[in-house]
């Protein structure tokens, strides 16, 4: 298909997908809470005559079959907000106090609208299936996991997965791929130290729980230095601690709490095999006791690379080959589209939304990220090759 073709069909909807992005933008919602998210989704696919159905709860399914049948694609796009104050000064600044849509999930899904429209108009030309995925709880609970149980990779068998992400140290018009591994896993950890209270003036009838935690922590920061091979690499994080009760108490409890980031299984295991042991070891050589509290979050997200390669053709046909920045090293960020890349051949990769003269240089996770809303159309028009060019292959 023509390329012009295609760029005249997304400049068409482009003001359609820009007014679908600011709203989601003012009515922001957390994690499993996007009721309204997903109802605005399901009259946008009842619209276009979209069959879909719900999942997770807050999630949403759009599947648009070809005339001829074929393989299945899928599309994913990341629907909630963040618990931040919108300090942004625009007309579509958030309506939500202590709610914002600071990482762009409102692009993202008013993206996959647009794809939607442009690939129901094209259905007759269409050889396979097109899945729209739209995902609850990333930044949460990792609302991939209880999607894909639910079966959104079945019924029509899913053959690959495409997903972006806006990103604000891209300009508009460029985007980043990553070959391999382009994302850590995640282990949140809550560390307690146990000890035994005293008066502050007898300390030798107590087991002072901070003296103990403070040796824990300096312990813990040698594990990366001194146990992670240098070829690998891996973050060890404490965010929190909390203990004691008065200057003059000898305090009987402390609790920590951190994130263990990893790029590999092996050094993922190592790591958290030491922070067990540091935390077990050393309290109870101190007379106390320490106990390890691991939640494990999100796998590492390893693209495949055939599904990088069909990024990459799009890129450089649609936006140059000098648009197309490939990334060299992982990033310690976490995403569970690694679910999704577990599964199946799938890709994920980032989309480039920032544009310094109209002063969207503030990253994600800020009160005042915006992003440029020229990067929708391109992602339509990415997102819309990458599913013609899978079905074709």
């Amino acid at each position: 298909m023509e390329n012009s073709y295609l760029i005249s069909k997304v400049s068409e909807i482009e003001d359609w997908v820009i007014s679908i992005r600011r709203d989601f933008h003012q009515f922001p919602e957390l994690g499993m809470e996007e009721y309204r998210t997903r109802d605005r989704i399901v009259e946008y696919l009842i619209e276009m005559d979209i069959d879909h159905y719900i999942v997770a709860n807050t999630g949403v399914v759009g599947i648009i079959r070809g005339r001829e049948s074929g393989k299945t694609v899928a599309l994913r796009a990341d629907i909630d907000a963040l618990p931040i104050d919108d300090k942004k000064e625009v007309p579509y600044r958030s309506r939500i106090e202590g709610k914002m849509h600071a990482c762009g999930h409102d692009a993202h899904t008013a993206i996959l609208l647009g794809v939607a429209r442009i690939l129901k108009d094209m259905e007759e030309d269409i050889k396979g299936n097109v899945k729209l995925l739209f995902q609850p709880a990333e930044e949460t609970v990792g609302g991939a996991l209880p999607m894909i149980e639910g079966g959104v990779l079945e019924n029509p068998y899913v053959d690959g997965v495409f997903g972006l992400h806006v990103d604000n140290s891209l300009k508009t018009g460029q985007i980043g791929i990553k070959y391999g591994q382009m994302k850590a896993a995640s282990d949140m950890i809550k560390i307690i130290i146990h000890g035994k209270n005293s008066h502050g003036a007898y300390p030798q009838n107590g087991i002072d729980a901070i003296s103990i935690a403070g040796q824990v922590i300096v312990a813990l920061q040698t594990i990366v230095s001194r146990n992670v091979d240098p070829r690998s690499s891996a973050v060890v994080t404490l965010g929190t601690i909390e203990g004691g009760y008065a200057r003059n108490i000898i305090a009987d409890k402390v609790e920590m709490a951190g994130i263990v980031r990893t790029l590999d299984e092996n050094a993922r295991d190592l790591v958290i095999h030491k922070v067990k042991t540091i935390v077990e070891d050393i309290p109870k050589a101190m007379g106390g006791h320490g106990e390890l509290i691991r939640t494990e979050s999100y796998t590492a997200l390893l693209n495949d690379d055939s599904m990088v390669d069909i990024v990459k053709k799009n890129g450089v046909k649609l936006l140059g080959m000098e648009n197309v920045y490939e990334m060299p090293y992982p990033s310690y960020g976490v995403e569970d589209f690694a679910y999704f890349t577990e599964e199946r051949p799938a890709v994920f990769f980032h989309l480039g939304s920032g544009n310094e003269q109209k002063g969207i240089i503030h990253s994600g996770h800020t009160p005042y990220f915006d992003i440029d809303e020229e990067c929708l159309s391109r992602g339509i028009l990415l997102q819309v090759a990458n599913v013609l060019e899978f079905l074709d292959d």
